[in-house]
């Protein structure tokens, strides 16, 4: 992915699927132009923002017009590889890995779940949705044998480096992590981490000391630039 494109800012890559993901809605509902400022209010971006993630790919607007939604559409699918199955493992069919598994990114036609891997004598052998799971014991096999490159880690914490290790080891080469471990990976592997726990902390603390919709500092903040002054 964004291959043409790997100098640009990570921050801006993050929030690329999120520009596209509005702008395919756009395009379903059959507008055929939008403004920054539209773009900003729908994604919760700032425009300014917005104007500079889009400048790292040239000119894709308009000053007084906007983007051109059909354009937008087109380029934000070929940059994000759209076009492209991408084929997804998925390790620990608990709670979250079942429910991965009967959702299956259903929305997303350029992704899906291929096959699940779990240690559970009851699970193994069996099908949620279409996808099959194996036993823990044929990772590596079925792996190498597979063109899949990318691997949710769902397993308890005590597993989830020694998992990685063999993920590496079968040449995955990019890993969305939901266990509360931190891995370790060689550089050239990637690794996201989503900790469901912390998210939900971080909100609690946005929702007592940042104003409802608002970007101001908290409290706190403020207090302390005062007294700095």
């Amino acid at each position: 992915m964004l291959q043409e494109n790997t100098k640009i800012p990570q921050a801006t890559a993050k929030r690329l699927p999120l520009y596209y993901r509005f702008i395919q809605n756009l395009h379903a509902s059959g507008k055929l132009r939008v403004s920054s400022a539209e773009l900003s209010e729908a994604v919760k971006v700032d425009s300014a923002t917005i104007r500079r993630d889009f400048s790292y790919f040239g000119a894709l607007g308009k000053k007084g017009y906007g983007y051109n939604v059909n354009y937008l559409l087109s380029f934000f699918r070929k940059t994000l590889d759209q076009d492209e199955l991408t084929q997804v493992a998925l390790i620990g069919v608990g709670n979250l890995g079942t429910a991965f598994l009967n959702y299956n990114f259903m929305k997303n036609n350029n992704t899906k779940i291929e096959m699940a891997f779990d240690v559970s004598p009851e699970k193994v052998g069996t099908f949620i949705g279409d996808v099959p799971i194996f036993d823990m014991d044929a990772l590596e096999s079925k792996l190498s044998n597979s063109n899949i490159k990318v691997a949710i880690l769902t397993v308890p914490s005590h597993a989830a480096q020694p998992i990685t290790d063999r993920l590496v080891a079968a040449n995955v080469k990019a890993i969305l992590n939901f266990t509360p471990a931190r891995l370790s990976v060689p550089d050239a592997i990637r690794v996201h981490h989503i900790d469901l726990a912390v998210e939900l902390q971080s909100l609690v603390y946005f929702l007592k000391h940042y104003p409802a919709g608002g970007t101001e500092e908290p409290k706190e903040a403020n207090k302390a630039e005062k007294l700095e002054g």
